[in-house]
């Protein structure tokens, strides 16, 4: 029988090549080309078209991979296969996944063996280039009803092969849960994330296969939604490794109203992603820390000319270095919140905690948004009750910060003539601090992102600055074990609320509220 396959062969070995070249001659593949170099068969696919690409893996001048990869990018709907000694197996289940590639076998391969594959091949590449010639001919034949049905049964029947051949090569893992949260199938992709077969994990719950200590499963098997769920892990049974992975849950409809719907999970390995997302962070924080030093060089610089050192200056030139001396402690400011930021999040910065008197640390803060809010004509009132008796232990450099951040947004963001009240209270051994403004105030439903990194304003153009103090300030509270909230609505001012819990108060005094 013969077959009018487009087969192309590499391997540098022309033995091989002869070996192969007579078995498919023999097996009745007639239109056949064999090539010891991978740039002779690359310009060969330059030109013409091929339904099987088959290529050695381990070779001089490109590995397999490399080739395979440039061949499937001139013929994406070709199948290709990858022949690897078993060294290599690893290297070529990998390829699998990454790459896309259809099949990998083993050196020596068993000839029976390598025609089917090859003919399993030429049968997915003609699934996948006729798909849309089907779809053309299932238009073709809408007006006469009964062609139409079995033309529709034929294209379901080919849709069926064509999504298991994608399913089977997605590089996703794609496991399909009953409504009680047990494992019906799974493909290839999933079974290499879990180090099981599908065999074992059938009848699995969801519960076994996922670390997500935050997630309720019950709220995400739910009929007729869709859920995308972050920050889970499985466990590969075969080494041991610890995967994180993002999930899309998609509900699937019952056939018939007696049945229940089923699940379907996509898991997407984000191992690589996070790796990339940690090195860019590192390179960042690496980068901004070595802004200090010029910036700290120039604002020193500037200095020298201000105080007189380098000389008398006039009033305009005095004016004009004092401008540059603000905006380059501005920009060092930035550069510090940056590495705040980054210290928080890679969970580098240790809290230093300390016993100190919450009245004074206060006092503090006042004292330096004191003149801002003067330039603005604004009353800034401070309310605490029994203030020499409030010693809390935290980290004062850090509370300060925060502090001193909603106070400064409260003066910024609230008319000349405003008031600003900041208020504390001591609930057992808990602390509540509060800053109250009347100024523009923000839309509820911009509340929400207003502690995100990088949040730039809301829709009444609140903010125009970096979108850190807020975020950082969470990060602190957090970092504390407290909350962080915010009560606002638009031209109603703004209402900005911490809580200190359970120890911050080092010695217990009676509920008290500063009114």
């Amino acid at each position: 029988m013969q077959f009018d396959y487009k087969i192309l062969v590499l391997d540098d070995d022309s033995l091989v090549t002869s070996s192969l070249k007579s078995l498919l001659t023999i097996e009745g593949f007639s239109d056949v080309v064999l090539f010891n170099s991978p740039f002779d068969a690359l310009d060969f696919l330059e030109h013409n078209s091929r339904d099987v690409i088959i290529s050695d893996f381990m070779m001089e001048e490109m590995n397999g991979i490399i080739f395979l990869t440039r061949a499937k990018n001139l013929y994406p709907n070709a199948s290709t296969i990858l022949l690897t000694g078993y060294a290599d197996k690893e290297n070529a289940i990998r390829a699998i996944n990454e790459v896309g590639i259809y099949k990998y076998i083993e050196k020596p391969w068993d000839n029976d063996e390598l025609i089917i594959n090859i003919k399993n091949a030429y049968e997915r590449s003609h699934l996948i280039s006729s798909l849309e010639e089907k779809n053309a001919e299932l238009s073709n034949y809408s007006s006469h009803l009964e062609d139409l049905v079995k033309q529709k049964t034929a294209g379901i029947i080919e849709m069926n092969e064509k999504l298991s051949a994608v399913i089977n090569n997605c590089a996703d893992g794609i496991v399909t849960f009953s409504a009680d949260k047990k494992v019906i199938d799974a493909n290839p992709a999933a079974e290499a994330l879990f180090g099981l077969s599908e065999d074992l994990l059938k009848n699995k719950s969801v519960e076994e296969l996922f670390i997500a200590k935050d997630t309720d499963w019950n709220k995400v098997f739910v009929p007729d939604t869709e859920k995308f769920i972050r920050d889970i892990e499985i466990v590969n049974v075969v080494n041991g490794n610890h995967i994180p992975v993002e999930i899309s849950c998609a509900f699937i409809p019952p056939k018939s109203d007696k049945k229940m719907g089923s699940f379907v999970l996509v898991i997407r390995d984000v191992n690589l992603q996070k790796d990339m997302e940690r090195l860019r962070e590192d390179f960042i924080a690496t980068l901004t820390h070595d802004l200090r030093t010029p910036s700290l060089a120039a604002i020193q610089t500037l200095e020298y000319f201000l105080n007189g050192t380098l000389g008398v200056l006039n009033e305009k030139q005095a004016y004009l270095l004092d401008t540059m001396k603000k905006s380059q402690q501005d920009m060092l400011g930035l550069i510090n919140t940056l590495l705040e930021v980054y210290k928080y999040e890679s969970g580098r910065l240790q809290l230093c905690k300390s016993l100190f008197d919450f009245d004074l640390l206060l006092n503090d803060c006042i004292a330096q948004i004191m003149p801002l809010a003067q330039a603005k004509h604004q009353s800034l009132e401070k309310e605490f009750i029994n203030p020499d008796n409030c010693q809390i232990f935290a980290d004062r450099n850090e509370l300060r910060r925060v502090i001193i951040n909603l106070l400064g947004n409260a003066v910024k963001f609230t008319q000349d003539g405003g008031d600003i009240f900041l208020k504390a209270q001591v609930d057992g051994s808990d602390l509540r601090v509060s800053v109250k403004d009347n100024g523009v105030g923000i839309f509820k439903s911009d509340i929400p992102k207003l502690f995100k990194r990088f949040s730039q304003g809301t829709q009444a153009k609140r903010s125009i600055s970096t979108g850190l103090g807020l975020y950082l300030s969470k990060q602190i509270i957090d970092a504390h074990g407290g909350k962080i909230w915010l009560e606002s609505d638009k031209d109603k001012g703004s209402e900005f609320f911490f809580l200190l819990l359970d120890s911050a108060v080092a010695e217990k005094k009676d509920k008290v509220w500063a009114t």
